[in-house]
């Protein structure tokens, strides 16, 4: 249905460019191209890797980062996520009432649609209200399942008023980061789960989907004409089919590549090419599942676990050292609130027998195939101390419904966002909410007093340095109790050529710099 969708869709764009104009973001700025392209002015075309990731849709997208990152292309939201924080996107300015609950937002005007229709605070209001009535895959409106709007008010076609259910301190990262739809096509549709029409991918932001070839996992994406903001640097955005991503580099049929840190020499001390470090906000961890293996309870034997898992050994084999241990207290320590204080566990065999106190144990292990090395490692290493692994492996779409429906005894989920909010850690250990991401799940079976009081407390403060405070706590208690045993985060390297195109930029909380629409656009 979508292998092409340039003839459904030029009826529409020829519509947005003889309506629209190009109305620059106060405040954004403009930045200088960078490439042979600009200089030459033929448009700028970069290949990326690809890879299946759903119709970039809010209801069609695949729940992580490559998916979220291209429907991010086609719509935008009231704020974006910078190199240093959120910054103004569709919202020009921002207020919030003395008691935390009433948001006014003053949108930008001269926003359009990619079908020419204006973009008004009416579609603002809709959005909210359709996405509580109907779920998206990336659903920032909802926490433990509960809607945290109360209400929406248009004051006039640029200012809403948004009052909450009650204050808490990620309001204005989840309010900011809804990808805002055009009521006049979504107020038609009664399951958006099953709209896949060419509409479904019309909306404000810089880039029009051209092609979506599923089977292939290729997208092909062209800069939008009418795009209200920063130019679009990038004319065409392509993702394609490779089976060796730095084969593929090497022959320049795609212009930015991951490289492992044995390779890095081939690239370095040579002008051709750039090489970028990634922070560690990418991660892997060991989830238990204590409905299914209620042993898992006994602080003693997860405790055990981490001492018998040599992280290190992890860093240096399978990451190849460009990662670094995972702090047991979760967040990361590139994280802002990193707390460098909390109990680490050292590989220390003897004590893990010890806390085991004699016993034999056996558990399944669920895998994705990209987890294959790590589980190899930690199988050898836990039969050192009694524990015994059976490792199944299957492919990633499949171990991520098991971690969203349950089915598992122990797993291993790599995914990004541990740069993110801190309020991450109350997502990671104490959240049952029906979210479809498998990286915004609690520890099944679990449950701690402290830790959830902790979760709750840092939510509803609003003093950035007393919520530091519990977030440190939080830290420490988790790492105490060790509920699920992240084991590393990785710092991988990429490299692209500058000549053909140098403005890759990282968001504050991620990664990627190729899922940063940033990256792709003027912004200065």
């Amino acid at each position: 249905m979508y292998r092409d969708l340039k003839s459904r869709l030029r009826k529409a764009v020829v519509l947005a460019i003889a309506c629209c104009t190009m109305l620059l973001a106060g405040g954004c700025g403009t930045g200088e191209n960078t490439g042979t392209a600009a200089e030459t002015n033929k448009p700028l075309v970069i290949n990326l890797s690809g890879g299946d990731s759903g119709l970039p849709s809010p209801y069609a997208h695949y729940p992580r980062g490559p998916g979220t990152f291209k429907m991010s292309l086609i719509f935008d939201s009231l704020l974006e996520r910078g190199e240093q924080g959120y910054i103004p996107w569709l919202a020009e300015k921002w207020e919030l009432s003395p008691d935390g609950k009433i948001y006014t937002f003053t949108l930008r005007q001269g926003v359009n649609w990619h079908d020419g229709s204006p973009l008004t605070a009416q579609d603002v209001k809709f959005t909210l209200e359709y996405f509580a009535k109907h779920i998206p895959v990336s659903n920032e409106l909802e926490i433990d399942g509960k809607t945290i709007v109360e209400a929406a008010e248009v004051i006039n076609d640029h200012t809403i008023k948004i009052a909450v259910t009650k204050p808490n301190a990620t309001i204005l990262g989840r309010l900011g980061t809804v990808r805002i739809i055009p009521k006049h096509i979504w107020e038609k549709v009664d399951d958006p789960k099953k709209f896949t029409a060419p509409a479904a991918v019309i909306g404000c932001g810089p880039y029009v989907l051209k092609e979506y070839h599923k089977e292939q996992g290729a997208y092909k994406f062209e800069a939008f004409a009418g795009y209200w903001g920063p130019k679009p640097q990038v004319q065409v955005l392509q993702f394609i089919p490779v089976s060796d991503s730095m084969l593929a580099f090497n022959k320049g049929e795609i212009d930015l590549t991951a490289v492992t840190a044995d390779l890095l020499a081939r690239y370095e001390n040579n002008k051709e090419y750039v090489i970028k470090q990634n922070p560690a906000f990418w991660g892997y961890r060991l989830l238990f599942n204590m409905e299914k293996r209620p042993e898992l309870k006994d602080k003693q034997v997860r405790q055990a676990f981490a001492h018998a898992i040599n992280r290190q050994e992890l860093v240096d084999k399978v990451a190849r050292g460009a990662a670094i241990p995972a702090s047991a207290g979760y967040l990361p320590a590139s994280h802002i609130w990193y707390n460098q204080n909390v109990r680490q566990y050292d590989f220390n065999i003897e004590k893990a027998k010890e806390l085991l106190q004699g016993k034999k144990l056996t558990f399944t292990l669920l895998i994705s195939s990209g987890e294959a090395r790590i589980a190899e490692l930690m199988k050898i290493s836990l039969a050192q101390a009694g524990i015994e692994l059976v490792v199944r492996s299957v492919d990633g779409k499949t171990r991520d419904a098991a971690v969203i429906s349950g089915d598992y005894e122990l797993i291993i989920n790599g995914h990004g966002g541990w740069g993110g909010d801190a309020d991450l850690l109350r997502t990671a250990y104490v959240a049952q909410s029906p979210d479809q991401s498998p990286s915004s799940r609690g520890v099944r079976g679990y449950s701690n007093e402290a830790i959830s009081t902790l979760c709750e407390q840092q939510l509803v403060e609003i003093d950035p340095a007393k919520r530091k405070l519990l977030i440190f706590r939080l830290q420490e208690e988790i790492a105490e109790e060790i509920p699920q045993i992240p084991l590393m985060n990785t710092t991988g390297y990429i490299v692209y050529r500058p000549a053909k195109y140098g403005n890759w930029r990282y968001m504050f909380d991620h990664h990627e710099v190729s899922h940063n629409k940033l990256s792709y656009l003027a912004v200065q």
